[in-house]
């Protein structure tokens, strides 16, 4: 029956690669398409010198390890690159994937809008396919230039949250790029908030994998479902909670002389690891900054003028020759309007002050026979990723059933107050940074696996978890 069943995943890079093998394994019939010539996502043009953010113990596949010849902890783009595209080989992808193939647009052809605003269960029928309806998938070939219309059972969007649609700042009239001409100077880096970057993951010698990424960790945070006793155990911990934060922050600042470059963040480390706005400082950057090559410049907002930039209330501007915007993606955006459907369009968007609404972090509920990854954050996304693309591989395979449209709206809703609680003002998108474990306890439970992955009661409960840990079910 699964070959029977044509899935479509759009996008190449690590989350569509570990849909179209996890696809594979439950029988089913992937076909990826891919805007680029090569695998890997933003890994495919990524600059060289650039490295993972993310130790490399956490930043691997469960069931494919990183070669002996790679002993660096955060290796580097060519690295990356080389480890998934031996990934893709290894388990034979390669075959399933149309390289140079845009997907214009994806239209729903079902039933009527009002009959699918009645539904009571995703799809009508709380399945993950539908006799009723099907999904037309609009692909341009970018060498022949020509179109084709594919018509499959069910969609993974796996479009990315990094490229595509970049993230350009408007600017006033003759106050944007196009006035400027500039002169070389040294490096100014504009930034409106200072963050806690760590230089390592071993704050004071202590590893920081054991301190944010195990079980008695996330016993200091409340939590969904978490019940009376693990909400006052939160409560009880929380100075502890609180503890660990400044702890951190105190070796963050000690390493990196932030009081002396005016960069100490004015909020908490947990606040940043809630956020998934952690990142490591790249080598040698405040070296340079001492030296006076890199110019830290605190700037709410700013324009183009002549010769450089104008920071607002300032009347001298900075003087530069290149200016790159490093201001990120409209990920939000780009997987709104791949939707023909206006309703789909809204019903992905959500609300303006909320993430993406979707169920484990894969399923919007009013929105039939497709799914979203890649757009749930942790720690290492590659290792968030899997773990969302084996729970809609058994979900595709009936494994287990979803709760109502109803349920499953109140359940993000829930995920989405509680997140906040901890990333505050920071809170821009899903991210579980501080709640690995317990969403993955979540997905394990759908899926009728055992969420306790360690042996012995202490290890499960003080040893970090990985994707090692879910090698097998």
């Amino acid at each position: 029956m699964a070959m029977e069943r044509q899935v479509a995943i759009i996008g190449a890079g690590i989350s569509g690669l570990l849909a179209c093998k996890y696809a594979l394994s439950k029988g089913f019939h992937p076909i990826v398409f891919e805007s680029q010539n090569g695998v890997g996502g933003v890994w495919t043009k990524t600059l060289q010198t650039t490295k993972l953010q993310t130790p490399k113990p956490v930043y691997q596949f469960s069931d494919f390890p990183w070669p002996d010849s790679v002993t660096e902890v955060f290796p580097d783009q060519h690295q990356v690159f080389d480890y998934i595209e031996s990934y893709a080989k290894h388990f034979d992808l390669l075959k399933h994937i149309k390289f140079n193939t845009k997907v214009s647009g994806i239209e729903y052809e079902g039933p009527p809008d009002a009959e699918m605003q009645s539904w009571s269960l995703w799809g009508g029928n709380g399945e993950p396919f539908s006799a009723k309806g099907k999904w037309k998938v609009m692909v341009e070939d970018l060498k022949t230039l020509s179109t084709e219309i594919y018509q499959v059972d069910f969609v993974i969007l796996c479009v990315g949250r990094f490229s595509g649609l970049p993230n350009i700042p408007e600017f006033p009239p003759k106050k944007g790029p196009e006035v400027f001409q500039g002169l070389e100077k040294p490096c100014t880096v504009f930034y409106r908030t200072a963050h806690w970057n760590v230089p390592d993951y071993l704050p004071w010698g202590f590893s920081l994998a054991h301190m944010y990424l195990s079980r008695f960790s996330e016993l200091m945070v409340h939590k969904p479902g978490e019940g009376f006793l693990l909400g006052l155990l939160a409560t009880i911990l929380a100075p502890l909670r609180w503890a660990y934060s400044k702890f951190v922050e105190a070796d963050i600042k000690r390493k990196l002389r932030l009081e002396k470059h005016g960069m100490v963040p004015e909020h908490s480390f947990l606040h940043e690891i809630s956020s998934c706005l952690i990142s490591t400082v790249p080598e040698n950057f405040y070296d340079k900054a001492e030296e006076g090559k890199i110019k830290l410049k605190k700037a709410p907002s700013f324009s183009f003028c002549q010769n450089g930039v104008l920071v607002e209330g300032e009347t001298t501007p900075i003087e530069a020759d290149l200016v790159i915007l490093a201001t990120g993606f409209q990920s939000e955006k780009k997987l709104r309007d791949i939707f023909v459907s206006q309703t789909f369009q809204k019903h992905i968007a959500g609300s303006p002050d909320a993430a993406i609404p979707l169920y484990r972090e894969c399923i919007q509920p009013r929105i039939p026979q497709l799914a979203v990854l890649g757009f749930s954050e942790s720690i290492s996304n590659l290792y968030t990723s899997e773990m969302r693309c084996r729970w809609l591989a058994e979900l595709l395979d009936g494994t287990f059933k979803l709760p109502s449209i109803k349920e499953m709206e109140k359940d993000v809703a829930k995920w989405d107050e509680y997140l906040k609680t901890y990333s505050g003002k920071y809170y821009k998108r899903k991210c579980i940074g501080a709640l690995h474990i317990w969403y993955n306890d979540q997905l394990c439970k759908d899926m009728g696996w055992n969420p306790k992955r360690k042996k012995g009661f202490f290890a499960d409960l003080f040893e970090p978890y990985g994707p090692l840990d879910y090698a097998t079910s």
